[in-house]
C-alpha cells in the first residue's frame, strides 16, 4: 500500500470512528434514518462555513493580508460583501452564524435551538431570488432542531443538538488542500452506506454500492476523457452522479450534473451531496417530482452520458393518462410500460433524452428482459431500431438488504453493428460477509470485455440481432452466454470396470484372508 493510501485509509477510519461516536452519543433518541439527516445537516452546515472561510481568507491572503480571518470579523464589517459572495457562492453566511462560532457558545446557549433555527433561515434566505435560490431551498427543512426526537424538553433537545455539534467538529476533516481524501463526500458517503446496511433498504431506496455506481460510470465513460452533461432520472442521494466526479475529476463534466429525484428527504440530501463535494451552485440542477409524468429537465437535454438505478417494478399511470401515449419519450415504442412495472418506461425516458453520440448504463430488474406483452414489445423496438449495446448479468445478492440479482443495460443511440454483446458476469465477486462485493479486478474483466467485443467462451458474446428477434426479443444473457459447467465428469465405461477391478480384488483379498485364518485354526 503507497504512503498516499496509507494516509487514505488512516482519514477514512478516523472519519467512520468519529460517526459511531455521534451514533452511540444520539442512540436511543433518533431512529437510524432520521439521525442521519441530523448528521448531515449538521455536517453541511460544517462544510459551507468552512467553505466559505477558505474562499475568504484565500482572497484576503492573496491580496496581502494573511492575518485575516473571517470568522474574527464583526458582522457589520462583514455585510458589504454580502452581494458579492452570494453572486460567486451562491450563498452568505454572517462572521457571528458560521459553524465555528455557534460551536463556541453552544453549550452555554439556552436558545441554541432558536439559534440554529433562524442560522439557517439566513443561510437559505441570502440566496433567496437569485440563481442559487432553487439550490439552497428547504436544504435544512430535515434538521428539524425542535423536534421531540431529539428530546421532550428545549433542554433535553439542545443537549442533543450540543452533543452533535461537538461530534461533526471533532470530525478530522484536515485541512482542505492538504487531505487525500474528499474528507466531507467521504463522510456523506460512508454515513449512507451504514445506514444501508444497517436498515437494508434507506428511506425506501435502495443505496447503490461504491463498486456498481464505478462499473455503471466506467462505462459509460469507455472511449471520452470528458463529458458535457450527466444525467440520472432517479438519482437518489446522487451518488452516481458524483462517481463522474471521482473517476473524471469535476472540471471534466463541463456543463455539470442533472437529476431528478421523487423523494422530498433524498432530494434534499442529493443537494448537499453535491455541495459537500465541492459542485459549486452553477454546475448542478436536481429537481424533484416524477420523473416519467413530470419530467424537469425538458430544456437540458439532451445528455451524453446517462446513469441510472431506477425503483424496481414500481407502479406508474402507464395508459390510464392518455397523455403518456403521445408523449415524445414513450410513444416511438407504440406501446407504455405496464402499470404495475414501470421499469421500462425509466428506459424509454432515458433513451429519449441520451445524446446522439452518448452512452447511457441502466441498472434493470431481470424480469424485464423476459417477460411477454408491453414489455416484449418494447424490447422489439429496442433491438429492431438497434439501441441496446450491451447486457450485463451482474452477481446476485450486491445490493444492501436485498439478494435481488440485477443486470446493466447500456443503450447507445449511434452504433456501428447491428448486434447485441452480452455478458455474464455472475461469477465477478467476492463474499464480503453477507454480501457480494464487486473488487477493482472484476470491474476491468468486465469494462474490458464490453470496450473489446469479442466472443469469450462463457462470459461474452457478441449476438447479431436477428438471432435475438428468432428468441422473441428475449434479452436474458443465459439465452446467449453459455454458463460452464463446473461439475465433475463422470466416464461411465471407465467406472463399471473400476468397479470390477474393486470386485474382483476384494474376492482376492477375501480368499486370502480366509486361507490365513484356516490357517491360524488349523495350526
Amino acid at each position: 500500500m503507497s504512503m498516499t493510501d496509507n494516509k487514505k485509509e488512516q482519514e477514512r477510519s478516523e472519519l467512520h470512528r468519529t460517526i459511531w461516536g455521534i451514533a452511540n452519543a444520539l442512540r436511543g433518541s433518533v431512529d437510524g434514518w432520521d439521525f442521519k439527516q441530523y448528521v448531515l445537516g449538521m455536517l453541511f452546515y460544517r462544510y459551507i462555513s468552512e467553505n466559505l472561510c477558505a474562499y475568504i481568507n484565500e482572497g484576503e491572503y492573496a491580496a496581502g493580508d494573511t492575518a485575516f480571518d473571517y470568522a474574527q470579523l464583526a458582522d457589520g464589517d462583514a455585510e458589504p460583501a454580502r452581494d458579492d459572495l452570494v453572486n460567486t457562492k451562491g450563498f452568505f453566511i454572517l462572521p457571528s452564524e458560521l459553524f465555528e462560532n455557534v460551536l463556541q457558545h453552544a453549550a452555554s446557549d439556552e436558545n441554541l435551538n432558536e439559534t440554529l433555527e433562524s442560522v439557517f433561515k439566513n443561510i437559505e434566505s441570502s440566496a433567496h431570488g437569485t440563481d442559487s435560490e432553487g439550490n439552497f431551498k428547504g436544504l435544512f427543512d430535515d434538521l428539524d432542531v425542535n423536534s421531540n426526537k431529539l428530546g421532550s424538553t428545549v433542554a433535553q433537545r439542545n443537549g442533543r443538538l450540543v452533543k452533535l455539534m461537538n461530534g461533526i467538529a471533532e470530525m478530522k476533516l484536515g485541512d482542505y488542500k492538504e487531505n487525500t481524501i474528499d474528507a466531507f463526500g467521504d463522510a456523506y458517503e460512508f454515513l449512507m452506506g451504514m445506514y444501508a446496511s444497517n436498515a437494508g433498504k434507506s428511506g425506501g431506496e435502495y443505496y447503490t454500492p461504491q463498486e456498481v455506481s464505478e462499473l455503471l460510470t466506467r462505462i459509460a465513460l469507455v472511449g471520452r476523457t470528458e463529458v458535457n452533461k450527466v444525467y440520472d432520472p432517479a438519482c437518489g442521494s446522487g451518488s452516481l452522479l458524483l462517481n463522474f466526479a471521482k473517476i473524471l475529476g469535476k472540471d471534466k463534466v463541463r456543463q455539470g450534473f442533472f437529476g431528478q429525484e421523487i423523494n422530498i428527504t433524498t432530494y434534499n440530501l442529493c443537494r448537499i451531496n453535491m455541495f459537500l463535494h465541492d459542485v459549486d451552485f452553477d454546475k448542478f440542477d436536481i429537481a424533484h417530482g416524477d420523473t416519467l409524468t413530470d419530467p424537469m429537465h425538458w430544456d437540458d437535454e439532451p445528455f451524453e452520458a446517462i446513469v441510472s438505478n431506477p425503483p424496481y417494478s414500481i407502479k406508474w399511470a402507464g395508459d390510464d393518462n392518455p397523455l403518456l401515449i403521445n408523449d415524445p419519450r414513450f410513444s416511438p415504442a407504440g406501446v407504455l410500460a405496464p402499470k404495475s412495472k414501470a421499469d421500462l418506461a425509466f428506459i424509454m425516458h432515458s433513451l429519449s433524452w441520451l445524446a446522439t453520440s452518448g452512452t447511457a448504463t441502466i441498472v434493470c430488474f431481470p424480469g424485464v428482459f423476459y417477460r411477454s406483452g408491453a414489455e416484449q414489445k418494447i424490447r422489439k423496438y429496442l433491438i429492431d431500431n438497434n439501441f441496446i449495446d450491451c447486457v450485463i448479468q451482474l452477481p446476485d445478492n450486491l445490493f444492501y438488504g436485498t439478494s435481488i440479482t440485477t443486470c446493466i443495460m447500456v443503450m447507445k443511440k449511434s452504433k456501428s453493428e447491428n448486434s447485441t454483446l452480452f455478458i455474464d458476469a455472475s461469477r465477478e465477486f467476492v463474499k464480503v460477509t453477507n454480501n457480494n462485493k464487486l473488487m477493482q479486478e472484476n470491474i476491468i474483466k468486465i469494462v474490458a470485455a464490453y470496450t473489446d467485443r469479442s466472443d469469450i467462451e462463457y462470459f461474452a458474446r457478441l449476438v447479431p440481432n436477428s438471432e435475438i428477434a428468432e428468441q422473441n426479443y428475449n434479452l436474458s444473457v443465459s439465452t446467449y452466454v453459455e454458463q460452464e459447467d463446473t461439475r465433475a465428469v463422470i466416464n461411465i465405461v471407465e467406472l463399471n470396470a473400476e468397479i470390477e477391478r474393486i470386485v474382483a480384488r476384494s474376492d482376492v483379498l477375501r480368499n486370502e484372508i480366509a486361507a490365513i485364518v484356516a490357517e491360524i485354526e488349523g495350526g
